[in-house]
């Protein structure tokens, strides 16, 4: 695949017609002034009466159809109502007008053919305009007339206005794009929503010990463990040590667990009787609602529990009285962590769960979708290509999503939306999708909205009370290569209520207090994290209309922990860009040491001279060079946000068949040799991090046999050297010792030798462990 040219993947700053062109410097005044205003043509179809009656029954089955050139909008029919009441909103984009009349008839629902019952004429250069904070317009009644223009029996309640997008009837109503959109799933797939992620808690259940279980076989130990399930979450403890009717664990146990708490945590002790076979002791259901919530980590009260065992009699589950297993457990929800559902380096929200240790916000993000261009055709609807777009952001608790724009390859929205912040180093995603649910119904069940490319924002990269509009390349990584799909255009802005408040931020620990006091381990991290994700997507799935479940994981980044060749090489390569201005002092002064330069080598003498002889200039002149670096790179300072770069990714330079295992399944679905042949490429990759490991590792077991007398010669050399250097030092002033070590070490290339020193040789002569390696 050829490499497309680097500007098409950069950054491109706009300069947008916002909020109508009321812009004060770089601060705008409108309540929607981060989109460009868009014109639309409103009718409310309130409701009828006096309808007259057509069928032979003399009732009649209403609705209304709104006229606008070629753009047709139907309300829903009542059977036999000649008082019918819609309340159902139309909107017509004023770019896309072709008449200057707008026509509301009223029908008569039939099996051959719908009957007329009459029609209301408006005439567009008529109508008002409404431009919010102003009220609603009221509706008023118009009565019908017939196609002659002739008074007639009925009068309709109708609202018509010009207003814009950021009217309230905007979000619901029925927009003349979407005319082809069938059935009200269809309808409700296409309209913009507000969703909130469910209060996730951790749940820690510490498991105590367990007291007069009754094991089926009486003549052997019982391998007694305790097996806890919350919804798709299993987990279990260790078998007991302590082999008895009355085994002991303390042994805790982490889920997640989601408001509205809908499932019980359901635990059972089990006895293993033999490899693949578990007989249950007994079970008890816990319901979340009543169990004990902490903010710290003082210790809650224990509680013993009652285990019921079942036995299977006709087909039916029985209770047996007799049975007085009990079970001690400690059980809370934990308050005082956040619980994670995204990566921590891109975390959008890093609150507690318990709202009373939220800290007030410290500003306001402020965003404007405004629209997309060149985006390819996601699928094939009668012969060619199309694109149905829409967008989802994430910030905290709060997504949102956009409208559907149907069949467009540069869909404008022009949307906007606010979060509160409470930390400036979180991070927006802004993700772009195509609807391929614009029907409805069983035929859309299966199908998965087709991601295009997203974007990701960091607030605290973001100057405070400044608009940034850019257009921001979409990237997705495909198999066959990195692909652009398009560009999103955006308005963001970040307002800080108190400046003072968010530099004191940066002060604060990045997560809450209890993951430092009493942190989680890193496989509990993942796990956890992984289960949050699950709840999460099955949540927002279960919304109406849903943000599907492809939609949040691709939003969270859920399999950005997978192996990644490409990835690999590309965290190897930052590492090495941050080690490289390390290199480049080591360089630099090994030039100043071999006199590459004598001007600069003789100013490094004197200004060591002076250090030397004033040493608490030392880290003042630290300090002060630091200073003068910031203030010098404050010319060159980023003016534009990050965004995604395919270079910094390898996304431009991967090898196909990295891209193919990268997008494999787990398990793999490869062939066998394909897997053979990825396999012997990682052992080679291994082997090489293997050997650097142990080198690392030989050189730190030659420093700790120093003076372990593993080697009795070089440990009593390095003992007699240390007693000497602390006779000379201690008779020796410390500022004559640094001259004479720095002036050894900067000594002229004609009074070096090219074999290495002697401390160098003495230490490679140490012992290491390697020897004793299998």
């Amino acid at each position: 695949m050829p490499r497309p040219p680097p500007e098409d993947f950069a950054l491109k700053e706009t300069n947008p017609h916002l909020g109508g062109g009321k812009v004060s410097g770089d601060k705008l005044t409108s309540t929607y002034d981060l989109v460009e205003q868009m014109q639309y043509l409103y009718v409310r179809v309130v409701k009828a009466k006096d309808l007259p009656g057509k069928d032979v029954t003399g009732s009649c089955d209403p609705y209304v159809e709104v006229k606008l050139g070629n753009y047709l909008g139907k309300t829903r029919f009542f059977e036999k109502k000649s008082n019918p009441e819609w309340n159902q909103v139309f909107a017509f984009s004023k770019d896309r007008l072709q008449a200057s009349l707008l026509e509301v008839t009223v029908k008569d629902k039939d099996f051959v053919k719908d009957d007329f019952i009459g029609k209301v004429f408006f005439d567009l250069n008529e109508i008002p305009k409404r431009v919010p904070p102003d009220s609603p317009l009221a509706p008023q009644w118009y009565r019908l007339e017939d196609r002659q223009g002739n008074k007639v029996k009925g009068e309709l309640m109708l609202a018509v206005w010009m207003g814009t997008q950021a009217d309230e009837a905007f979000p619901e109503a029925w927009h003349s794009d979407a005319a082809f959109v069938s059935g009200a799933d269809g309808l409700a797939n296409i309209r913009s929503k507000v969703y909130l992620s469910p209060k996730l808690w951790y749940l820690r259940v510490n498991v105590i010990e367990a007291q007069d279980l009754q094991p089926g076989d009486k003549g052997r130990y019982p391998e007694v463990f305790v097996k806890a399930v919350l919804g798709n979450q299993a987990l279990r403890t260790r078998i007991s040590q302590a082999r008895g009717i009355n085994p002991m664990w303390n042994e805790d146990l982490m889920f997640v667990a989601a408001e509205p708490f809908e499932e019980p945590l359901i635990l059972s002790v089990e006895d293993r009787v033999a490899p693949n076979k578990d007989d249950v002791l007994g079970k008890c259901a816990i319901p979340l609602q009543y169990v004990d919530r902490r903010l710290d980590h003082k210790a809650v009260n224990s509680r013993w529990f009652n285990l019921e065992k079942h036995v299977i009699i006709e087909g039916e589950k029985k209770k047996e009285i007799k049975f007085a297993s009990r079970i001690h457990m400690r059980i809370c929800l934990e308050g005082g962590y956040h619980v994670l559902d995204e990566s921590t380096h891109y975390s959008s929200d890093l609150r507690p769960t318990a709202k009373q240790l939220w800290k007030s916000s410290i500003g306001v993000l402020e965003l404007g979708i405004l629209n997309a261009h060149g985006l390819m055709p996601m699928k094939n609807k009668d012969g060619r290509g199309t694109t149905d777009a829409y967008c989802v952001a994430k910030y905290g608790q709060k997504w949102v999503r956009t409208r559907t724009i149907i069949d467009s390859f540069a869909p404008k929205w022009n949307e906007q939306y606010t979060w509160e912040v409470f930390d400036p180093c979180t991070v927006i995603t802004i993700g772009v999708f195509d609807n391929c649910h614009l029907h409805g119904g069983d035929k859309a069940a299966g199908a998965k909205d087709t991601k295009i490319g997203k974007v990701r924002i960091r607030l605290s990269t973001l100057e405070t009370d400044r608009v940034y509009t850019h257009s921001y390349p979409l990237l997705v990584l495909h198999p066959n290569g990195v692909k652009k799909m398009g560009e999103i255009h955006l308005a963001v802005r970040f307002s800080c209520s108190s400046l003072l408040n968010m530099m004191h931020m940066y002060s604060h620990p990045l997560l809450p207090k209890m993951h430092y006091l009493h942190p989680l381990t890193v496989s509990q991290l993942d796990s956890l994290r992984h289960q949050a994700t699950q709840i999460v997507s099955m949540r927002l799935g279960r919304a109406e209309p849903p943000l599907r479940k492809e939609v949040v994981e691709y939003m969270l980044d859920v399999g950005s922990h997978m192996w990644s060749m490409r990835r690999s090489k590309a965290n190897f390569f930052r590492i090495m860009n941050v080690l490289g201005g390390l290199i480049a002092v080591g360089k630099w002064f090994d030039q100043i040491c071999n006199w590459k330069n004598p001007i600069t080598t003789v100013l490094i003498h004197i200004l060591f001279i002076i250090l030397v002889l004033y040493p608490e200039l030392i880290l003042p002149t630290i300090f002060l060079y630091l200073f003068l670096i910031g203030v010098w790179y404050y010319r060159w300072r980023p003016r534009h946000p990050p965004h995604m770069d395919t270079r910094l990714s390898h996304a431009d330079s991967a090898h196909p068949d990295e891209l193919d295992e990268e997008f494999d399944t787990f398990p793999t679905s490869r062939p066998s040799d394909i897997v053979r042949m990825r396999y012997d490429r990682l052992r080679s990759i291994a082997g090489r991090i293997q050997t650097v490991v142990g080198d690392l590792a030989t050189q730190g077991e030659r420093l700790q046999s120093l003076l372990s007398w593993r080697d009795p010669r070089a440990t009593a050399l390095f003992v007699i050297f240390c007693l000497v250097a602390a006779i000379v030092l201690y008779v020796t002033p410390f500022q004559v010792v640094a001259l004479l070590a720095g002036f050894y070490i900067l000594r002229h290339p004609r009074f070096r030798h090219k074999l290495p020193s002697v401390p160098l040789n003495f230490f490679r002569r140490l012992p290491a462990r390697t020897d004793s390696m299998l």
